[in-house]
């Protein structure tokens, strides 16, 4: 390979390091596979499978040699183990689907396949996307590449390590309540969830249904804006998602920059930043590295302006009946009949059933569907779930009623960096309680983004959530690639790797 390091570009930049044929396809997964081999003990990979990942490389050489220009063709990707997958196991980090293989790809894994990229492999989460800290797997924890010691976030944890050890260049995630921007706050990348239903969940193994949304993790903006105009677009496969034409992100991404002033390229933009965000429990660290990544985007001509967001504190008991309550329904699915584990030994049908779910599931998993189950019981759905509902709905009225005097939301994405691996194992509640500002937006259905905006305690990243209104993500985007023009926060790179 050349010595040009190619694991420090970005998707764009080897994109055209592709097109200028500084190096093949093959070449370069080869490169990556190598680094991923080396750097095992991180726990990002489920599943490699070398053979595949290089003959779609060799594929995407010949499509190059043919004349193709795609921008991604060749360039590789790997997917949280949450999208099934035609040609490797999708286990949903769950010993409930050990092994299994489905027939067909996810539509996000389909599209970006059919745009050329090459899949390295599947990527370790929370069991069924459940959990902040990417402990709950059923096969090992991951570990933050910034220290070891320490969690990567969750549930797409292995996605945002796998990024920030360099081992991919981006990777796909899922987002309910914060999957994605958790965990590239923690691992200092960038990640972005798109407003609900712009990305089809055709594929996606189903968590909560009406908070699920893919989305990418990725170095920057810019390679976030290529990779999500390709996932996204409708699906009708899909009853959630979203009638909207295809968009160009990096055609806007462009575009916005021409029409900004060379010096103040933010100039108008008005960025709400809620006093819920900000209080006075923040860790220092975090709100000192939120405010200064704020003052830069003053530099860059947006005005900042306070806002209020006064149903956060209850996003957190709302998101924990709606989502424990969905997955109730969506899990009972894996009753060991129709495909997944099967407990080996049992007396009859309901005894299959009991021993199947409590040898398959976990420990977190379970103690979901217990809660779900229990708040759409009889007696207790009305009191529960449907307040629940009602309160959901007067969160989303809250954020409309902000975005009448601003563009964008920003603040922290979590209160503290990144915390150590079983510091929180015997307090759920607690990592339920780290979820305080990411939940709301996945509530309201609105997209949000982590930027990388420098360095807490120990030297572990922080990063800036940005919240847009409805399908703004061309605006979100854009935000965050001025202020990474104007910063290097995002170019960091992790001793070591």
């Amino acid at each position: 390979m050349s010595a040009s390091a190619p694991e420090r570009l970005s998707v764009a930049e080897l994109g055209r390091a592709l097109a200028e044929r500084q190096w093949s396809s093959v070449e370069l997964t080869k490169h990556l596979l190598a680094r991923i081999t080396a750097q095992h003990e991180l726990g990002c990979f489920l599943h490699v499978d070398e053979a595949t990942a290089l003959e779609a490389a060799a594929a995407a050489d010949a499509r190059r040699a043919a004349g193709d220009t795609t921008t991604l063709l060749g360039v590789p990707v790997a997917h949280k183990d949450i999208f099934v997958t035609r040609d490797a196991p999708t286990t949903a980090g769950s010993k409930m689907l050990a092994g299994y293989r489905s027939p067909f790809d996810a539509t996000v894994v389909a599209r970006l396949r059919e745009a050329g990229m090459v899949s390295l492999g599947k990527l370790n989460c929370d069991e069924f996307a459940m959990g902040s800290a990417n402990e709950n797997s059923a096969y090992a924890p991951v570990r933050n590449p910034w220290d070891r010691s320490r969690v990567p976030g969750g549930s797409s944890g292995g996605s945002a390590a796998a990024v920030a050890a360099r081992l991919v260049p981006a990777a796909t995630g899922t987002d309910t309540g914060g999957s994605i921007r958790q965990p590239a706050s923690f691992s200092g990348v960038t990640g972005i969830k798109p407003t609900y239903g712009v990305c089809s969940r055709y594929g996606m193994i189903a968590f909560a249904s009406s908070l699920d949304q893919a989305g990418v993790l990725a170095r920057t903006a810019e390679d976030c804006a290529l990779l999500l105009g390709t996932m996204s677009g409708f699906d009708a496969r899909d009853a959630t998602s979203a009638e909207r034409p295809p968009q160009d992100y990096m055609a806007k991404l462009h575009q916005a920059q021409v029409e900004g002033s060379a010096a103040r390229p933010l100039n108008g933009l008005r960025i709400g930043l809620p006093r819920e965000f900000f209080p006075a429990t923040l860790d220092r660290d975090v709100h000192d590295a939120v405010r200064g990544a704020l003052a830069e985007m003053e530099k860059l001509g947006a005005r900042l302006v306070d806002v209020s967001l006064p149903r956060t504190e209850l996003s957190i008991p709302v998101y924990y009946i709606i989502a424990p309550a969905e997955a109730s329904s969506n899990l009972s699915r894996y009753d060991g009949v129709r495909y997944g584990h099967r407990a080996a030994q049992y007396d009859d049908l309901l005894d299959m059933y009991r021993k199947t779910r409590a040898e398959g599931f976990g420990a977190e998993v379970k103690r979901r569907v217990m809660i779900g189950t229990y708040v759409l019981s009889h007696g207790y759905y009305d009191a529960y779930y449907l307040q629940a509902q009602k309160l959901r709905r007067m969160i989303a009225d809250d954020f409309q009623a902000t975005f009448r005097d601003c563009d964008l939301l920003a603040g922290p994405v979590a209160p503290s960096v990144a915390w150590r691996l079983g510091e929180q194992g015997d307090d759920p509640v607690k990592a339920y309680l780290a979820d305080i500002f990411t939940l709301p937006a996945s509530l309201a259905g609105l997209p949000g983004m982590s930027v990388p905006a420098g360095r807490g305690e120990g030297g572990l990243p922080v990063g800036l959530q940005l919240i847009g209104n409805y399908f703004d993500e061309a605006r979100l985007l854009r935000a965050a690639h001025v202020l990474q023009q104007a910063t290097d926060w995002h170019l960091a790179v992790p001793a070591g790797v």
